[in-house]
C-alpha cells in the first residue's frame, strides 16, 4: 500500500470512528442524565392521584431500573440502557406484556427523551392494550414529567406523572 493510500484509509477510519462516537456521545450524555435520576421520586398523576417512582443504577452502571407505582395500579418496572446511538427501554407491565422502545437523543443537552415503540414480548396483537410511547421531560435536577401513552384498539390515552425528587 502506498503512503498516500495509507493516509486515505487512516482518514476514512477516523471519520467513521468520529461519526460513531458522535452518535454514541449523545446517547452517553442522555444516559448520564438517566443515571442522575437515582433515588426516590414522589408526585401526582394528571388525575391528582399519588405516584411514586424509584430509579436505581445497576449492572456496573450500564442499566437504570425504574419502579413506578401510581394510584390504583400495580407497580410497573422499566429497564433503560444505552444501545448504540439510542437509549433503549424494556417495560414490564402489569398487563403481562413487555414493550420495547428507543429514544435517539439529538444533542448532549437533553431536555427530554421520547421513546418510540419497537415491539413487545407477549403481545398477541397491536390492538391489545400496551404502553406505546414514553416521554420523559427533565424540568430540572429535582423535577421530571413522565408521559406514558397507553394504546388499545388504535386509541392513545396519555398518563402523565409529575414527580419531584425526595429530599434527604
Amino acid at each position: 500500500m502506498s503512503r498516500k493510500t495509507g493516509i486515505v484509509v487512516l482518514l476514512l477510519g477516523l471519520i467513521v470512528t468520529a461519526r460513531g462516537e458522535a452518535g454514541a456521545g449523545h446517547s452517553d450524555a442522555a444516559f448520564k442524565k438517566m443515571q442522575g435520576l437515582a433515588g426516590e421520586w414522589f408526585g401526582k398523576d394528571s388525575h391528582g392521584m399519588d405516584a411514586k417512582s424509584t430509579f436505581k443504577v445497576m449492572v456496573s452502571n450500564t442499566t437504570v431500573m425504574e419502579t413506578l407505582a401510581a394510584g390504583g395500579m400495580e407497580e410497573m418496572v422499566t429497564f433503560y440502557h444505552v444501545d448504540g446511538d439510542a437509549i433503549a427501554l424494556l417495560h414490564f407491565c402489569p398487563t403481562n406484556n413487555q414493550p420495547r422502545m428507543r429514544a435517539v437523543p439529538k444533542t448532549d443537552d437533553v431536555a427530554e427523551l421520547t421513546f418510540a415503540f419497537e415491539g413487545a414480548g407477549n403481545l398477541r396483537s397491536l390492538a391489545v392494550g400496551h404502553q406505546h410511547r414514553l416521554n420523559i421531560r427533565f424540568e430540572d435536577e429535582d423535577h421530571i414529567t413522565e408521559t406514558w401513552t397507553w394504546r388499545e384498539n388504535g386509541k392513545d390515552t396519555p398518563m402523565m406523572f409529575h414527580l419531584a425528587r425526595k429530599k434527604s
